[in-house]
């Protein structure tokens, strides 16, 4: 067996309560590498794409990579793979903290839970075996309260790691989120459902094996050549130990691509009250780093009526201020601590609700539709904890707002007013302000998303070097380039924040010494390349097409109206034909022959 892999998978399904062991295959493994790869191609093998997102037939797979568990900088990562009931594509949600670890080291890679429970269940796997557990008085609990009874119930061993759902999950959330270690996420695009619909309350994790790494002394010359990159970074070493990602606040609003009221403007007058540097002044507490992290941006904070959890990040701390016009920065905390307990995607869940407030200023809500709750205006501070709360129980104008703002806007007759990208809420950058960025919005094949391929990096932060954002010259190779190297990231096990620092050589490097297998940079991505083209591939079997690869009318049609990009619009009718072609894809975006080929696809 290849270093870096425990060599075998679970399979659970839940309908016959039937447990059994496989083998990691090699040659997908080689192929496909770990995590998000495995995982996208364990779907395309047994998942129908018309497969209803909350049924039985759908399967839900938590996959760790081959650098998972081992001292690479930033290997804590898993991804949990599915179709998403949010908008229908395959979806891939990433997550750090301790759990994916700990899975590993009861000697599985990756985990697939298939069918539904009749009751509420939840799985405890050890190093030793594999017990199906009544979770009966689990369910409706939230995130804190069942990850410290099944600590209780287990015997409250420190070192057990729990993945579980919130109430948001149990009611089906269509952006309901996994959460593991109480406030790490596997947020987006609603997997949180997908767990809540198989009655699976809750995986609970314990192990003590360790993972074999092939080339032990390539992989420390590898791993020192990495550490001193990320120790001499100035975003990995200093900005986001110092700030975390709220780092980004003051740097997005300067450029003039922070949304503010749901996209309208892209800076917003409040920036001040909720950025990194005032968090860092009022209520942080300390960093605290997921497993293997020398970078350390998670935030512990704490509010004045000694109410601590963990966050806000930038995300979260955007969707909650400037898209909703608050700028009180315990709101957004409180708010945060909200998604975490409850189990909520905070990306979806501000943007949501940032879109129904457009919707009632301009007339499309009507008052009775939120009877007795807070208005949902800009501004309104009470109206983000309140309708966050709604959401998650489904509760009064809450209800409508789970389906997500695309869902809310269009019975409204308005879907042009949520922020979207194939039915997922845009996260906090105006792609007006970024050409490269939009480009990767539109072409994401899990809908709206900055994290698989994240060109602020090169168009706003200067990383790996600066590009001109308004530019659209070679942006179509840069956002090829970086969705086939995240892919690469992602299936190895490591975070994105590392590709600050790292390059594609350390990666390559990495995978190499741990695996024992000889990847250069161009075999790494072509294996990035291999994932994108069959979840792109899994994607237009289930129906999502060219069309789909677009942004909101806004972002197209009105130019920013204030800031450093005043003026701007997105330029899609340029870049997206050039990636179409570049990628090897017709030009409707199917994925040619001599493509499939080539990637060993056919």
């Amino acid at each position: 067996m290849l270093g870096g892999y425990m060599g075998k998978v679970l399979r659970v399904d839940l309908s016959t309560k039937s447990v059994r062991e496989e083998d990691i295959k090699e040659d997908v493994a080689r192929d496909f590498i770990g995590a998000r790869g495995y995982g996208v191609k364990i779907m395309y093998d047994e998942v129908d794409p018309a497969v209803e997102p909350l049924g039985p037939e759908n399967k839900l797979i938590f996959a760790t990579g081959p650098l998972t568990l081992t001292p690479a900088p930033t290997g804590g990562r898993y991804d949990v793979v599915t179709k998403s009931p949010l908008n229908g594509v395959i979806a891939g949600s990433n997550s750090g903290g301790f759990w994916g670890p700990e899975l590993k080291k009861t000697g599985y890679d990756i985990l697939i839970v298939e069918g539904a429970s009749d009751k509420p269940v939840y799985l405890w796997i050890t190093d030793s075996g594999v017990e199906i557990k009544d979770a009966s008085h689990l369910w409706g609990k939230d995130v804190y309260e069942t990850t410290d009874r099944i600590m209780e119930d287990l015997g409250s061993d420190k070192k057990i790691r729990v993945a579980c759902i919130g109430p948001a999950g149990e009611r089906l959330v269509k952006f309901s989120a996994v959460m593991n270690d109480k406030s790490r996420a596997a947020g987006r695009t609603g997997v949180g459902a997908v767990m809540g619909s198989k009655k699976l309350k809750a995986i609970a994790v314990k192990g003590n094996k360790r993972v074999k790494i092939a080339r032990p002394d390539r992989f420390k010359e590898a791993l020192k050549t990495a550490m001193d990159k990320i120790k001499t970074d100035a975003i990995t070493s200093e900005g986001l130990p110092k700030y975390g990602t709220m780092v980004l606040n003051h740097i997005i609003d300067a450029n003039g691509l922070y949304p503010t009221r749901n996209f309208q403007t892209g800076t917003f007058e409040g920036v001040d009250k909720v950025s990194g540097e005032r968090l860092v002044e009022t209520y942080l507490v300390k960093n605290k780093p997921c497993y293997g992290c020398p970078i350390g941006c998670g935030r512990v904070t704490r509010l004045p009526d000694g109410e601590e959890g963990e966050g806000p990040e930038y995300e979260t701390s955007w969707a909650f201020s400037a898209d909703c016009g608050v700028d009180d920065l315990v709101t957004v905390i409180k708010a945060n601590y909200l998604c975490n307990r409850l189990g909520l995607d905070t990306i979806s869940t501000g943007a949501t609700i940032a879109c129904a407030m457009e919707l009632y200023e301009k007339g499309y809500l009507e008052r009775t539709e939120f009877s007795g709750e807070p208005e949902p205006r800009f501004g309104n501070s009470e109206a983000i904890v309140h309708y966050t709360e709604a959401i998650a129980y489904r509760m009064g104008l809450g209800d409508a707002l789970a389906e997500g703002s695309y869902a809310f806007a269009q019975a409204h007759g308005h879907p042009e007013l949520s922020m979207s990208v194939k039915r997922q809420e845009l996260p906090a950058y105006d792609p007006r302000g970024a050409q490269g960025h939009a480009l990767e919005y539109a072409t994401s094949n899990r809908g709206g998303c900055h994290v698989r391929g994240y060109m602020i990096s090169p168009e706003i932060l200067g990383t790996p070097e600066k590009l001109d954002p308004f530019s659209t010259e070679g942006k179509a190779q840069w956002v090829k380039t970086f969705q086939d190297l995240t892919a690469v990231i992602d299936a190895e096990g490591l975070c994105l924040f590392s590709s600050f620092a790292l390059g594609g050589d350390d990666y390559a490097d990495l995978l190499s010494a741990v695996t024992g297998e000889d990847y250069s940079v161009e075999d790494a991505l072509k294996v990035g390349e291999r994932i994108w083209n069959l979840e792109r591939l899994w994607n237009l079997k289930a129906g999502i097409s060219k069309k789909d690869d677009t942004l909101p009318p806004r972002f197209l049609e009105e130019p920013l109206p204030d800031g450093a990009a005043k003026g701007q619009v997105a330029h899609l009718d340029v870049t997206l034909p050039e990636y179409y072609s570049l990628r090897g894809w017709d030009d409707n975006g199917v994925p040619s022959p001599e493509k499939l080929r080539e990637l060993g696809l056919e």
